[in-house]
């Protein structure tokens, strides 16, 4: 088969780095993709939102499986784009994809279906959206509508801060189009985790689970990201709870999804709290997480490519995946002033000496290269992943690789995993 992976970040290495050690592959490319996912695919200079000239290269280059991986190209139709063309796509079709791409959409698709989630409203006008804030009460959640990269959702401590969120989105425009309009909610205490399902539209399997680290710094302070950081598997999360998540929360998503013409096919992402009244969906995301698939992939046992292709065309899903009794860690390394403002082009040392560590595998995420040499570009450069017996094992191994790298003005989470490793195994 000849597969293309479109995407440029550590989520994409992470999905061509393993598609790469599937036999059934016979040429693998990625759009753009970047210096990591070059040692194992080749690379084509072409942006995830070049709607035009993906589809042109995938036709001429005879791809038969397009792995999308970026919410952007899919939420701008891109499978819809591939699919007109006879070319098979893993990813949801532009209408499909709303799901996350409005948070709007499956706040409301949410409460229409019965889908466990917060108390919420929506709001496209500041003073009305202040008033209910102040029926709500603080704690709450003030979130932009539109895709805002990781950074449209605001957990205001008090009122002064929701009326700043408010004032920032609606009136100053900060996310542009996509803070339009406004989701304030109720702020859900407990456990936050991430729950993936492939699913062909009918069917839904789920993966193993993995735990994100959101804020920026230690002990879950600072600004939200994209992710620091990520784990699998969570000793306290198991198979029941798996269970209880597809009957009430997948399926019947995937059947609103149907019933309201907008079948879903791909990978489903729940963005999850475990309250004490049960699960409740935070958000919908409508391909693999970034950076829980790094873990993922380094724990998943077996092909990758039959599964994306089976969804891709429809064909049905096997009855259950098959994961490594190890357990799997990622530590996001970032740019200095991430996730604020941030300088790019600096030097990276010791990614050699890293991976000389056993069961070590460097992501790259926000990297290039300039005259010969690896430098930073981006706020999330690296992933620095390891496998381990179990999870300190992992834990230890990422860490040390961690320390062999540098950059100017590098910095990352140094508890990534400790929740786990301070508790015992739960439900």
């Amino acid at each position: 088969m000849r597969l293309l992976v479109v995407g440029s970040g550590g989520r994409e290495h992470a999905l061509a780095w393993k598609i790469a050690r599937s036999p059934e592959v016979s040429k693998l490319y990625a759009a753009p993709g970047n210096p990591g996912i070059a040692r194992v695919a080749e690379c084509a200079p072409i942006k995830a939102e070049a709607l035009d000239d993906l589809t042109a290269f995938a036709a001429r280059e005879r791809i038969d499986l397009a792995v999308v991986g970026p919410e952007l190209p899919l939420t701008l139709g891109l499978a819809d784009r591939l699919a007109d063309r006879g070319v098979a796509v893993f990813g949801p079709s532009r209408a499909a994809a709303e799901l996350e791409g409005s948070k709007v959409f499956a706040k409301e698709l949410m409460a229409k279906y019965g889908v466990p989630t917060a108390r919420f409203a929506v709001f496209a006008e500041a003073v009305e959206a202040r008033a209910y804030v102040r029926t709500l009460g603080a704690p709450l959640v003030v979130k932009a509508d539109g895709l805002a990269g990781g950074k449209g959702a605001l957990v205001c401590r008090s009122l002064a801060e929701a009326d700043e969120a408010i004032r920032a989105m609606l009136e100053g425009k900060v996310f542009g189009r996509a803070g339009e309009r406004v989701v304030i909610e109720e702020c859900l205490e407990g456990e936050e985790v991430s729950f993936f399902a492939l699913t062909d539209g009918e069917q839904a399997l789920p993966l193993a689970f993995a735990q994100d680290h959101k804020p920026v710094f230690d002990g879950d302070q600072g600004p939200n990201t994209g992710g620091m950081g990520a784990y699998s598997p969570v000793p306290t999360l198991g198979e029941r709870l798996a269970d209880e998540l597809l009957e009430t929360v997948v399926t019947p998503t995937l059947r609103a999804m149907a019933a309201e013409g907008r079948p879903y096919r791909g990978l489903l992402y729940v963005g999850l709290m475990l309250t004490r009244d049960g699960p409740r969906v935070l958000e919908f995301n409508c391909r693999f997480g970034d950076p829980e698939t790094q873990p993922l992939m380094l724990r998943l046992d077996g092909d990758l490519v039959p599964l994306l292709a089976a969804v891709a065309r429809g064909e049905g899903l096997p009855p259950r995946l098959h994961w490594r009794p190890e357990a799997a860690v990622t530590v996001v390394l970032a740019s200095g002033g991430y996730p604020g403002e941030y300088a790019t082009g600096k030097p990276i040392a010791g990614l050699e000496a890293a991976e000389e560590l056993p069961g070590v595998v460097i992501f790259h995420a926000g990297t290039a290269l300039r005259e010969g040499r690896l430098v930073t570009a981006g706020g999330r450069v690296l992933g620095v992943s390891a496998l381990g017996a179990d999870l300190e094992a992992a834990v230890e191994t990422a860490y040390e690789a961690a320390s062999r790298i540098s950059f100017e003005g590098m910095h990352y989470r140094r508890d990534i995993g400790q929740r786990a490793l301070r508790r015992p195994p739960g439900r």
